[in-house]
Protein backbone atom coordinates (compact mmCIF):
# COMPACT_ATOMS: atom_id res chain seq x y z
CA UNK A 1 0.00 0.00 0.00
CA UNK A 2 3.33 2.36 0.80
CA UNK A 3 3.95 2.98 -2.76
CA UNK A 4 5.74 5.73 -3.98
CA UNK A 5 6.21 7.10 -0.14
CA UNK A 6 9.31 5.44 1.37
CA UNK A 7 8.74 7.71 4.62
CA UNK A 8 5.33 9.89 5.15
CA UNK A 9 5.54 12.62 8.00
CA UNK A 10 2.32 13.10 10.01
CA UNK A 11 2.41 16.28 12.27
CA UNK A 12 -1.22 16.91 14.96
CA UNK A 13 -1.89 13.25 16.17
CA UNK A 14 -4.49 14.69 18.26
CA UNK A 15 -8.56 13.72 18.47
CA UNK A 16 -9.00 13.05 14.97
CA UNK A 17 -5.22 12.77 13.61
CA UNK A 18 -4.52 9.92 16.27
CA UNK A 19 -7.06 7.50 14.26
CA UNK A 20 -6.24 8.66 10.80
CA UNK A 21 -2.39 8.27 11.46
CA UNK A 22 -3.16 4.75 12.89
CA UNK A 23 -4.88 4.08 9.40
CA UNK A 24 -1.50 5.06 7.59
CA UNK A 25 0.31 2.47 10.06
CA UNK A 26 -2.45 -0.31 9.32
CA UNK A 27 -1.74 -0.03 5.59
CA UNK A 28 1.71 -0.10 5.82
CA UNK A 29 2.69 3.13 5.40
CA UNK A 30 6.60 3.92 7.22
CA UNK A 31 4.43 6.69 9.38
CA UNK A 32 6.76 9.09 11.52
CA UNK A 33 4.39 11.04 14.19
CA UNK A 34 4.97 14.28 15.98
CA UNK A 35 2.94 16.47 18.36
CA UNK A 36 2.81 19.30 20.23
CA UNK A 37 1.66 17.80 23.44
CA UNK A 38 4.61 15.92 24.96
CA UNK A 39 4.93 12.15 24.77
CA UNK A 40 2.48 11.90 22.82
CA UNK A 41 4.05 10.93 19.65
CA UNK A 42 5.91 8.30 22.30
CA UNK A 43 2.51 7.06 23.30
CA UNK A 44 1.03 6.95 19.76
CA UNK A 45 4.26 4.82 18.23
CA UNK A 46 4.23 2.33 21.43
CA UNK A 47 0.38 1.73 21.15
CA UNK A 48 -0.04 1.61 17.51
CA UNK A 49 3.45 2.03 15.90
CA UNK A 50 5.38 4.00 13.41
CA UNK A 51 8.05 6.29 14.61
CA UNK A 52 7.69 8.81 17.32
CA UNK A 53 9.58 11.94 15.97
CA UNK A 54 10.53 14.71 18.33
CA UNK A 55 9.37 17.61 16.04
CA UNK A 56 8.02 18.27 13.02
CA UNK A 57 11.33 19.17 11.41
CA UNK A 58 12.55 15.29 12.95
CA UNK A 59 9.48 13.90 11.51
CA UNK A 60 9.85 15.35 7.74
CA UNK A 61 13.19 14.87 7.56
CA UNK A 62 13.39 12.99 4.30
CA UNK A 63 10.33 12.50 4.30
CA UNK A 64 8.32 11.62 0.45
CA UNK A 65 5.38 13.33 2.06
CA UNK A 66 4.04 15.33 5.19
CA UNK A 67 0.46 15.42 6.43
CA UNK A 68 -0.97 18.03 8.91
CA UNK A 69 -4.03 17.98 10.71
CA UNK A 70 -3.61 21.22 13.31
CA UNK A 71 -5.95 23.76 15.00
CA UNK A 72 -5.62 26.85 12.77
CA UNK A 73 -3.50 27.67 9.68
CA UNK A 74 -1.36 29.80 12.02
CA UNK A 75 -0.28 26.69 13.37
CA UNK A 76 -0.17 24.84 9.69
CA UNK A 77 1.89 28.62 8.50
CA UNK A 78 4.56 27.59 11.44
CA UNK A 79 5.02 24.03 10.80
CA UNK A 80 5.66 24.86 6.62
CA UNK A 81 7.54 27.65 7.96
CA UNK A 82 10.01 24.85 9.89
CA UNK A 83 10.17 21.99 7.58
CA UNK A 84 10.19 24.05 4.51
CA UNK A 85 14.06 23.61 4.13
CA UNK A 86 14.00 20.01 4.74
CA UNK A 87 11.82 19.31 2.10
CA UNK A 88 13.27 17.62 -1.14
CA UNK A 89 12.03 18.45 -4.55
CA UNK A 90 9.28 16.08 -5.08
CA UNK A 91 7.50 16.13 -1.84
CA UNK A 92 4.04 16.23 -1.10
CA UNK A 93 2.21 18.15 1.29
CA UNK A 94 -1.06 16.96 2.04
CA UNK A 95 -2.86 19.47 4.48
CA UNK A 96 -6.24 18.15 6.23
CA UNK A 97 -6.59 20.17 8.62
CA UNK A 98 -9.88 23.29 8.67
CA UNK A 99 -7.78 26.09 7.40
CA UNK A 100 -8.48 29.07 5.97
CA UNK A 101 -8.70 28.77 2.07
CA UNK A 102 -6.41 32.01 1.44
CA UNK A 103 -3.19 31.18 4.08
CA UNK A 104 -3.36 27.40 1.78
CA UNK A 105 -2.83 29.01 -1.01
CA UNK A 106 0.00 31.50 -0.31
CA UNK A 107 1.64 28.06 1.39
CA UNK A 108 1.53 26.06 -1.85
CA UNK A 109 2.69 28.69 -3.68
CA UNK A 110 5.41 29.27 -1.75
CA UNK A 111 6.72 25.46 -1.80
CA UNK A 112 5.94 25.15 -5.67
CA UNK A 113 8.69 27.63 -5.89
CA UNK A 114 11.14 24.75 -4.61
CA UNK A 115 9.03 21.62 -6.57
CA UNK A 116 7.59 20.47 -3.61
CA UNK A 117 3.38 20.28 -4.26
CA UNK A 118 0.65 21.08 -1.86
CA UNK A 119 -2.97 19.93 -1.86
CA UNK A 120 -5.44 20.53 0.89
CA UNK A 121 -7.34 18.21 1.91
CA UNK A 122 -9.93 18.29 4.98
CA UNK A 123 -12.06 15.86 6.26
CA UNK A 124 -15.46 15.21 7.76
CA UNK A 125 -16.72 12.51 10.06
CA UNK A 126 -15.67 12.63 13.45
CA UNK A 127 -13.75 10.61 15.39
CA UNK A 128 -15.25 6.94 15.06
CA UNK A 129 -15.27 7.57 11.58
CA UNK A 130 -11.44 8.14 11.63
CA UNK A 131 -11.12 5.08 13.58
CA UNK A 132 -12.93 2.82 10.76
CA UNK A 133 -11.18 4.61 7.92
CA UNK A 134 -14.55 6.09 6.57
CA UNK A 135 -14.01 9.55 6.27
CA UNK A 136 -15.32 12.11 3.89
CA UNK A 137 -12.28 13.95 2.47
CA UNK A 138 -12.61 16.71 0.16
CA UNK A 139 -9.79 18.07 -1.89
CA UNK A 140 -8.06 20.81 -3.43
CA UNK A 141 -4.95 21.30 -6.08
CA UNK A 142 -3.51 20.51 -9.04
CA UNK A 143 -4.72 17.32 -10.82
CA UNK A 144 -1.21 15.29 -10.42
CA UNK A 145 -0.73 16.07 -6.54
CA UNK A 146 -3.95 14.84 -6.48
CA UNK A 147 -3.09 11.74 -8.18
CA UNK A 148 -0.04 10.73 -5.98
CA UNK A 149 -1.94 11.26 -2.80
CA UNK A 150 -4.77 9.32 -3.49
CA UNK A 151 -3.25 5.88 -1.73
CA UNK A 152 -2.97 7.98 1.36
CA UNK A 153 -6.15 9.41 1.47
CA UNK A 154 -7.89 6.35 0.79
CA UNK A 155 -6.13 4.39 4.15
CA UNK A 156 -8.09 6.98 5.85
CA UNK A 157 -11.50 7.94 4.13
CA UNK A 158 -14.28 6.33 1.40
CA UNK A 159 -15.15 9.41 -0.11
CA UNK A 160 -13.23 11.60 -1.70
CA UNK A 161 -13.94 13.90 -3.69
CA UNK A 162 -12.13 16.54 -5.89
CA UNK A 163 -13.41 19.86 -5.24
CA UNK A 164 -11.09 22.28 -7.28
CA UNK A 165 -8.17 24.10 -6.94
CA UNK A 166 -5.96 24.41 -3.77
CA UNK A 167 -7.88 25.86 -1.61
CA UNK A 168 -11.30 24.70 -1.94
CA UNK A 169 -10.78 21.74 -0.22
CA UNK A 170 -11.00 23.80 2.99
CA UNK A 171 -14.23 25.82 1.26
CA UNK A 172 -16.20 23.61 1.11
CA UNK A 173 -15.42 22.02 4.84
CA UNK A 174 -16.25 25.51 6.28
CA UNK A 175 -19.31 25.32 4.03
CA UNK A 176 -20.65 21.96 5.10
CA UNK A 177 -19.67 22.57 8.58
CA UNK A 178 -21.50 25.85 8.14
CA UNK A 179 -25.13 23.52 7.11
CA UNK A 180 -23.96 21.35 9.94
CA UNK A 181 -23.89 24.31 12.80
CA UNK A 182 -27.50 25.67 11.63
CA UNK A 183 -29.03 22.12 11.10
CA UNK A 184 -28.38 21.61 14.85
CA UNK A 185 -29.15 24.91 16.38
CA UNK A 186 -32.42 25.43 15.16
CA UNK A 187 -33.01 21.07 15.85
CA UNK A 188 -32.18 22.00 19.44
CA UNK A 189 -34.62 25.53 19.46
CA UNK A 190 -37.56 22.88 17.97
CA UNK A 191 -36.57 20.37 21.14
CA UNK A 192 -37.25 23.47 23.61
CA UNK A 193 -40.39 24.52 22.18
CA UNK A 194 -41.56 21.10 22.05
CA UNK A 195 -40.81 20.19 25.03
CA UNK A 196 -42.34 23.69 26.47
CA UNK A 197 -45.73 22.47 24.54
CA UNK A 198 -45.33 19.18 26.82
CA UNK A 199 -43.47 16.87 23.94
CA UNK A 200 -41.19 14.03 24.73
CA UNK A 201 -37.78 15.21 23.78
CA UNK A 202 -37.24 11.57 22.85
CA UNK A 203 -40.02 11.30 21.10
CA UNK A 204 -39.56 14.62 19.05
CA UNK A 205 -36.08 13.33 17.98
CA UNK A 206 -37.40 9.85 16.63
CA UNK A 207 -40.15 11.79 14.72
CA UNK A 208 -37.39 13.94 13.28
CA UNK A 209 -35.28 10.87 12.10
CA UNK A 210 -38.63 9.42 10.25
CA UNK A 211 -39.35 12.49 8.50
CA UNK A 212 -38.36 15.66 6.64
CA UNK A 213 -36.88 17.57 9.23
CA UNK A 214 -34.39 14.79 9.75
CA UNK A 215 -30.61 15.52 9.43
CA UNK A 216 -27.14 14.84 11.04
CA UNK A 217 -27.54 16.51 14.55
CA UNK A 218 -31.05 14.83 15.06
CA UNK A 219 -29.44 11.10 14.25
CA UNK A 220 -26.34 11.47 15.53
CA UNK A 221 -25.65 13.98 18.01
CA UNK A 222 -29.18 14.66 20.21
CA UNK A 223 -29.46 11.56 21.56
CA UNK A 224 -26.30 10.49 22.04
CA UNK A 225 -24.30 13.28 23.32
CA UNK A 226 -27.27 16.23 24.21
CA UNK A 227 -30.03 14.02 25.36
CA UNK A 228 -27.89 11.79 26.96
CA UNK A 229 -25.96 15.05 28.77
CA UNK A 230 -22.86 13.45 27.53
CA UNK A 231 -21.50 16.28 25.75
CA UNK A 232 -18.53 14.41 24.26
CA UNK A 233 -18.78 14.52 20.89
CA UNK A 234 -14.69 15.05 20.42
CA UNK A 235 -14.64 18.46 18.23
CA UNK A 236 -14.36 21.09 20.01
CA UNK A 237 -17.00 24.41 20.19
CA UNK A 238 -14.19 26.83 19.49
CA UNK A 239 -13.24 24.89 16.13
CA UNK A 240 -16.82 25.21 15.43
CA UNK A 241 -16.78 28.78 15.68
CA UNK A 242 -13.61 29.01 13.67
CA UNK A 243 -14.65 27.41 10.75
CA UNK A 244 -18.10 29.31 10.62
CA UNK A 245 -15.66 32.41 10.51
CA UNK A 246 -13.87 30.45 7.44
CA UNK A 247 -17.12 30.27 5.87
CA UNK A 248 -18.24 34.11 6.17
CA UNK A 249 -15.11 34.61 4.71
CA UNK A 250 -15.43 32.63 1.86
CA UNK A 251 -18.59 34.34 0.90
CA UNK A 252 -17.14 38.02 2.24
CA UNK A 253 -14.72 37.48 -0.90
CA UNK A 254 -17.38 35.92 -3.49
CA UNK A 255 -19.47 39.49 -2.43
CA UNK A 256 -22.17 36.97 -0.97
CA UNK A 257 -24.88 38.46 0.87
CA UNK A 258 -25.22 35.76 4.19
CA UNK A 259 -27.46 37.00 6.50
CA UNK A 260 -28.24 33.79 7.95
CA UNK A 261 -24.89 32.90 8.07
CA UNK A 262 -24.54 35.39 9.83
CA UNK A 263 -26.84 34.75 13.13
CA UNK A 264 -25.84 31.34 13.05
CA UNK A 265 -22.00 32.55 13.70
CA UNK A 266 -22.68 35.18 15.92
CA UNK A 267 -24.83 32.54 18.29
CA UNK A 268 -22.10 29.84 18.37
CA UNK A 269 -19.74 32.82 19.05
CA UNK A 270 -21.76 33.98 21.68
CA UNK A 271 -22.08 30.67 23.31
CA UNK A 272 -18.04 29.81 23.01
CA UNK A 273 -17.99 33.44 25.30
CA UNK A 274 -20.84 32.12 27.35
CA UNK A 275 -19.38 28.47 28.08
CA UNK A 276 -15.77 29.14 28.19
CA UNK A 277 -12.90 28.01 26.34
CA UNK A 278 -12.72 23.96 25.92
CA UNK A 279 -15.89 22.88 25.71
CA UNK A 280 -17.64 20.19 23.10
CA UNK A 281 -19.50 21.57 20.58
CA UNK A 282 -22.76 20.06 21.54
CA UNK A 283 -22.49 21.74 24.79
CA UNK A 284 -24.19 24.91 22.77
CA UNK A 285 -27.19 22.97 23.67
CA UNK A 286 -26.71 24.57 27.07
CA UNK A 287 -25.96 27.94 25.38
CA UNK A 288 -29.65 27.42 24.16
CA UNK A 289 -31.39 26.03 27.21
CA UNK A 290 -30.04 29.04 29.20
CA UNK A 291 -31.66 31.25 27.07
CA UNK A 292 -34.90 29.05 26.58
CA UNK A 293 -35.14 28.84 30.88
CA UNK A 294 -35.46 24.77 30.62
CA UNK A 295 -33.11 21.87 30.10
CA UNK A 296 -33.83 18.33 27.49
CA UNK A 297 -33.62 15.95 30.00
CA UNK A 298 -35.04 12.85 29.28
CA UNK A 299 -37.52 12.12 31.60
CA UNK A 300 -36.45 8.54 34.09
CA UNK A 301 -37.90 5.93 32.57
CA UNK A 302 -38.56 7.59 29.26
Amino acid sequence: MSGAFKKVAFVGIGNMGWPMAARLVAASFNVAVCDAVPGRAEAFAAQVGGVAAKDAKAAAENADAVITILPTSQYVSDVIGQIKPLLKSGALVVEMSSGIPSVTKRLAEDLAGQGVAMIDAPVSGGVSRAKTGELAIMTGGEADALRRADPLLRAMGTTITEVGAIGAGQAMKALNNLVSAGGFLIGIEALLIGKSFGLSPEKMVDVLNASTGMNNSTQKKFKQFVLSRQFNSNFGLDLMAKDLGIALEVGKDGAVATPFAGLCRELWLAASASLGHGKDHTEIARFSESLAGQILETPAGE
